[in-house]
């Protein structure tokens, strides 16, 4: 990934990962947090995991970064920009599609 591709990447991730660390971390201790998604074999769903990734990603100096970061970070960006054009209709204050976004580091009632 060259240079011009990972400031887009960092760009649309900052835009997009609206929920700070702690308020993620946060997040990601609830029961909420961890029923929503996909559980593969009964243990940790990829969101979840994905949420304790983007933490660290927050957490580190943008120099840190590998591009093994940047590649989850476009991953991100992926998933959030596919799920809000799947906003279900109605109050989503606790809906899955909300405890799913949530994970992945976005709020979409304004985190």
């Amino acid at each position: 990934m060259d240079g011009e591709e990972r400031e887009e990447t960092w760009s649309d991730f900052r835009e997009l990962v609206n929920m700070t660390p702690a308020d993620l971390e946060k997040w990601l201790e609830s029961d909420d947090s961890q029923s929503a998604g996909q559980h593969q074999d009964g243990g940790e769903s990829i969101g979840h995991a994905s949420g304790r990734r983007i933490v660290a990603i927050l957490r580190a100096e943008k120099g840190e970064l590998t591009d093994d970061d940047y590649q989850h970070m476009r991953k991100v960006v992926g998933y959030v920009r596919r799920h809000l054009a799947q906003r279900p209709s109605g109050d989503v204050r606790d809906s899955r599609w909300r405890h799913s976004l949530m994970n992945w580091g976005h709020d979409p009632l304004g985190g």
